[in-house]
């Protein structure tokens, strides 16, 4: 049985974890025989009020808030090690710009957190397969765009400008779609990149990028 490293940034597509996206990722992985642990970094996210979009003074761990979606069975991200996995895998949402790295706030100039650059590198040398959907393509990127990876956002001209300036190649995909990278191993999905997406196409997308992830571990 394949074992395979999920990461989150939270709860929430605003300042955390994209939950259809993250739960999306673990039926899929269930359904293709792989088993899984979920980790996310202990560190504080700015709080957004889903209801209104706004952001609050309200300040909760990024590990906790990941917790709501693991059922409580999340780990600390630096202690993740790629030697007892096959694969990793990243869900969306923003707080992958956020939490994960700053790529929000500095595009290209970004700096990811060292836990999230240790764990992509590692998977990487190791030669073991990554997966990155929605705006998480952006850390694979940042971290990895030097190598010359291909991967995609879908279709948003502006931060596929902002990837490829990291070295990475970026190629247009539809929502229900995925795009593999299969010298280096790097597999990505748009699934809410496209904000009209419905989620049955976003989790077709997530779904047959899992199904690839699994074979390729």
């Amino acid at each position: 049985m394949k074992k395979i490293a999920v990461v989150l940034s939270g709860c929430g597509f605003l300042d955390g974890a994209e939950i259809t996206e993250a739960i999306s990722t673990l039926i899929a992985l269930s359904q293709n025989g792989a088993a899984y642990e979920i980790f996310a970094p202990e560190k504080d996210l700015d709080v957004v009020n889903h209801l209104t979009g706004k952001p609050t003074s309200e300040k909760r761990s990024v590990l906790q808030e990941s917790a709501r979606i693991a059922r409580g069975a999340v780990k600390n991200l630096k202690d993740l090690d790629s030697e007892n996995f096959d694969a990793v895998v990243f869900p969306g949402g923003y707080g992958a710009a956020k939490n994960l790295s700053d790529w929000a706030f500095k595009g290209s100039k970004a700096q990811v957190l060292e836990s999230v650059e240790k764990t992509l590198l590692s998977f990487y040398e190791s030669s073991k397969p990554i997966a990155v959907f929605c705006i998480a393509p952006t850390l694979a990127a940042k971290v990895l765009g030097s190598k010359g990876i291909t991967l995609t956002i879908g279709n948003d001209a502006e931060t596929a400008k902002e990837i490829e300036k990291t070295g990475a190649t970026h190629e247009a995909c539809a929502v229900d779609d995925f795009i593999t990278d299969r010298a280096h191993k790097i597999i990505s999905s748009p699934a809410y990149m496209y904000d009209k997406a419905h989620p049955h196409e976003v989790f077709m997308g997530i779904s047959k990028a899992i199904k690839e992830l699994v074979e390729m571990a």
